[in-house]
């Protein structure tokens, strides 16, 4: 089996680098729990990057890619509902794209924000609305969240009705957060490294103690898994290696996400350091459809019936 990337896959994840290159580090002396840019997200949706998944010689495997690749910047943009939720339910929806479950409407929304579309997936199907300043209430200054939320007071009455299931919108919804996952989880890793090898210790650096060594190899093995599940759930389109990918993301982000913030020590518990760009992203990540629990179940439904 060729796991390797063809050449329109490599031409585009190259473009991406050369693009967000400027976005690449953190700003010296921004101690922000969430970075955003509006520049990047608009040089994004101009460059096409995300709508890869319309185009049949790419499809579905290149979107997730895209998606892991944008998810190691510190700065976080509303790509994985864009790149691929948003083709199967309707390529025009106004971006970013929120989507919420029905019956869990009172947590945090990521990228919500007046003039998003909210998809709401649930046993009435899926149905969606603009969002209006009125039905929105803003997060707490001091909540660390690492990506920009805020919490839905409402839904309209006047929803739109999508012909398309909920199940597969609730299955491609854990393939982009089994990707965004992957993203956040190698970055960590890179900047984790980078720590233990410039970091010394009785005159060595940390990494090159055994102990942390053996850690960083499980870790490693960890967000490897994570990347190769989502993209074959990408390129299967099967619900049980969706629930799979979501299911191994939301474990491992868990576990890994306290081990990198114990290899710092006390440095992983400031925002000085830029590591909860990523662990906190993946913090909330691991509470969305339900949590493992709710992947375990889909995984278990969609194996046995």
């Amino acid at each position: 089996m060729d796991l390797s990337l063809n050449g329109d896959q490599t031409q585009i994840l190259d473009f991406i680098d050369s693009l967000t290159k400027p976005y690449a580090g953190v700003p010296m002396h921004d101690t922000s729990f969430a970075l955003t840019s509006d520049e990047l997200d608009c040089e994004l949706v101009q460059n096409g990057f995300l709508d890869v998944m319309a185009v049949e010689e790419l499809g579905a495997v290149t979107a997730a890619l895209v998606v892991e690749k944008l998810a190691r910047l510190p700065v976080s943009v509303e790509s994985a509902f864009s790149a691929l939720v948003r083709p199967i339910i309707d390529p025009e929806l106004p971006r970013p794209i929120c989507l919420v479950e029905e019956g869990r409407l009172t947590g945090p929304v990521r990228f919500l924000k007046p003039g998003a579309s909210v998809v709401v997936v649930g046993a009435n199907g899926v149905r969606s609305f603009t969002a209006s300043a009125e039905m929105i209430a803003p997060a707490q200054e001091d909540t660390l969240y690492a990506y920009p939320v805020s919490f839905l007071t409402g839904l309209p009455n006047d929803m739109r009705k999508h012909d398309i299931a909920a199940d597969e919108v609730l299955r491609q919804w854990r393939v982009a957060l089994a990707a965004e996952a992957a993203g956040l989880l190698g970055a960590a890793l890179d900047s984790i490294t980078t720590y233990l090898s410039e970091r010394k210790q009785f005159g060595r650096p940390l990494a090159t103690f055994q102990a942390l060594r053996h850690r960083l190899a499980e870790t490693q093995v960890a967000t490897n898994c994570v990347y190769w599940m989502a993209l074959k759930a990408a390129g299967t389109g099967d619900p049980a290696d969706a629930a799979m990918a979501a299911l191994l993301a939301q474990e491992a982000a868990k576990r890994v996400g306290y081990d990198y913030h114990q290899l710092m020590g006390g440095m992983g518990m400031t925002l000085e350091h830029p590591m909860h760009l990523w662990t906190y992203r993946l913090k909330l990540l691991t509470a969305e459809l339900g949590g493992r629990g709710g992947q375990a179940l889909a995984a278990a439904d969609a194996i046995w019936g």
